[in-house]
């Protein structure tokens, strides 16, 4: 019975009326910390977690699960490579590609591109570049002869718009010296896309891979195949084995490594993020501290009533490590309502305040969307609350054991 005594007398001291309203300021402000404090762990996590979604999905949709290539060299058989691929029982497709380095040139513009010559056919099986790009605009590539498609932003810095004429500057080695000297090839612009990611939209020129197996003498060769599994977790461990299978000459890049070090920064910042702003947390509790230790003075004689009618210590310490965990769990609700509410409105926000200030915050060539998103994850959510609840229980057990140490006959010698 000891128990529901104490949560009784716990639950009647959060409804009575603070003497002290000083005590009472600080107890709400305890609430209001740790609400503000969760909720700004949940609208970080969810943001990061959101970038980190958004670039993965971009990536996924231009790139594919997986490259497959030969060390040094270009793939001649690449029809009997893609077989051998697809037999593996966790690849969905596989497709050629032919990737080069080169420049383009419009109007005295000049920028550094990665041309990709793609099979129309074969793409849409082991990437979402033609249903991002567009199906009209790809339909466009294949018929149009010498035809290219520019990312929006590389389009935009070139001034080239659709029917313009862009100069494709290429390398290729002269037979005569061996001496790598430039080609120009004319290229008649067919459409432009936008994925949402500046590395690509800003860098990307998309031609047939004939066309660019012409421009570039590749022949009959290519400079990979791409793979796409049934399960994009797959890839780093089973792109690995396929290579391996094919040849000692043959290695594996998968889309984990194409950012690589993207990837692992934003994970390092998250855990960074989740320490320092749990000290929001934690400035919150030193005032659940304040406001238990003072109620434990005020409530002194009503502590000293209670045990010399037998109520134990341990019953004291439920008393008040119960007022400290319901302050706790009252913040850390209000925090996750909050916290979600502003993870879902924070592009908006956003969006608002670049609108009326006149200024930029996500910079498309510095963060590689030009959007703020936010994922909100349920694993997130349970991370923070428990990390708070943690430490408001904490912050509870030195107020509690001075209450439980509380003296009845030192408290009552002058009543």
């Amino acid at each position: 019975m000891i128990r529901p005594v104490a949560a009784f007398i716990a639950l009647r001291y959060l409804r009575t009326k603070r003497k002290n309203r000083f005590a009472s300021f600080v107890s709400i402000a305890s609430v209001l910390g740790i609400s503000l404090g969760v909720a700004v762990l949940i609208i970080v996590s969810s943001v990061m977690n959101g970038f980190e979604k958004e670039v993965t999905r971009h990536i996924l949709g231009m790139t594919s699960h997986a490259l497959v290539f030969k060390q040094g060299l270009r793939i001649l058989d690449w029809n009997s490579v893609v077989e051998r691929i697809k037999s593996d029982p966790n690849v969905v497709a596989a497709a050629p590609l032919i990737r080069a380095g080169a420049m383009l040139n419009h109007r005295g513009s000049v920028r550094g591109v990665a041309v990709q010559g793609i099979d129309i056919d074969l793409e849409p099986t082991v990437s979402s570049l033609p249903s991002l790009v567009g199906e009209q605009e790809m339909a466009q590539l294949s018929s149009t002869p010498a035809g290219v498609i520019l990312g929006k932003s590389l389009a935009d810095t070139l001034d080239a718009g659709i029917g313009n004429t862009v100069t494709l500057i290429a390398p290729r080695w002269s037979d005569e010296n061996g001496i790598e000297i430039p080609r120009y090839v004319p290229l008649t612009v067919v459409a432009t896309f936008s994925v949402g990611m500046h590395e690509f939209d800003s860098s990307i020129a998309l031609l047939t891979i004939d066309e660019a197996a012409t421009i570039f003498e590749h022949g009959s060769e290519v400079s990979a195949v791409r793979v796409l599994f049934d399960d994009a977790n797959l890839a780093p461990r089973r792109s690995l084995q396929i290579a391996e299978q094919l040849g000692p000459e043959y290695t594996a890049v998968n889309w984990t490594q194409y950012h690589r070090n993207f990837f692992f920064a934003l994970k390092s910042q998250k855990r960074i993020m989740f320490v320092i702003l749990s000290l929001i947390v934690a400035v919150a509790a030193f005032n659940i501290v304040a406001s238990m230790v003072m109620l434990v003075k005020e409530k002194e004689r009503d502590i000293a009533v209670l045990r010399t009618i037998g109520l134990s210590r341990p019953a004291v310490m439920f008393v008040f490590i119960l007022q400290g965990i319901l302050i706790g769990l009252l913040g850390i609700i209000l925090g996750n309502v909050a916290g979600v509410w502003g993870a879902t409105q924070a592009h908006e926000f956003v969006a608002a305040i670049e609108q009326w200030f006149n200024i930029q915050f996500i910079k498309p060539d510095i963060y590689y969307i030009d959007y703020l998103p936010s994922y909100v994850r349920s694993e997130d959510l349970a991370a923070i609350s428990v990390t708070a609840f943690i430490i408001c229980v904490t912050a509870t057990l030195y107020p509690a054991y001075r209450a439980a140490r509380t003296a009845p006959a030192l408290a009552l010698r002058y009543e």
